[in-house]
């Protein structure tokens, strides 16, 4: 670690808020980030500035959202199923296929400058997945890594295999967007209108499935501290 990394993290919780806000915020932190390393580039003097790094979590209503390299034949709800199911769709500007995103799932935004930690965006993604695999198995879960399928697995090589958390980011200048989406208490249902990921022969699952029992709102703040923690672990970072 150089004088100028900086493994500290603000964490904010944004509570329930629409995904193009949320986006839209995301973007800002980023673009801040890459406007101060742009800046410490061009200094003559020597002297750096510290770029920040920020851990969101938030929870979107009903929403289809499509990566830049995804398939929108995975999409099968047409706008007027879209309408009755009161879910919308987005395009946006993460790998990955299409997901969804929805109540009473934990959605994750960590926005990291790699550059202090590590500018490695593979190791990035396993570190993400890892965080997880750790949280779940505190549960009684065991989280796998299904190898050329991004994010936490259940029982993979069976033919019941199911994704739990799906992952799906963006970097800029080293600088991260975009996240996790945890299904806790997540209606399952929302994901027969989509081939989530594009995977068509895996299903998906959430820690209610999995446990029997809907989490309360109280396990749901444990939930949150356990991610943090792990989060904090696996990064060896600190949060403020």
């Amino acid at each position: 670690m150089t004088a100028t990394q900086n493994r500290s993290l603000k964490f904010q919780d944004l509570g329930l808020m629409d995904y193009e806000e949320a986006f839209e915020y995301q973007s800002k932190l980023m673009q801040e980030i890459i406007d101060l390393k742009l800046k410490n580039r061009d200094r003559t003097d020597g002297a750096h500035e510290e770029t920040p790094n920020y851990l969101l979590f938030v929870e979107h209503p009903h929403v289809y959202t499509l990566g830049k390299s995804g398939d929108e034949h995975n999409m099968l709800a047409n706008s007027e199923k879209l309408k009755a199911i009161n879910a919308t769709f987005v395009k946006t500007n993460r790998g990955g296929d299409i997901t969804y995103h929805g109540f009473g799932q934990l959605v994750g935004y960590p926005v990291l400058d790699l550059d202090n930690f590590k500018s490695d965006i593979f190791l990035y993604m396993r570190n993400l997945e890892e965080v997880i695999i750790r949280v779940i198995a505190e549960y009684g879960l065991k989280g796998e890594r299904s190898e050329g399928e991004t994010g936490v697995w259940l029982d993979v090589g069976k033919p019941y295999a199911r994704k739990i958390c799906a992952m799906g980011v963006k970097t800029s200048k080293w600088v991260t967007m975009h996240g996790f989406g945890l299904n806790v208490n997540t209606d399952l249902r929302y994901f027969e209108y989509i081939i989530p990921c594009g995977i068509r022969d895996k299903s998906v699952t959430s820690l209610k499935r999995e446990l029997e029992r809907e989490f309360s709102a109280d396990e749901v703040a444990a939930l949150k501290e356990k991610i943090k923690k792990h989060f904090m672990d696996v990064f060896e970072a600190t949060l403020i």
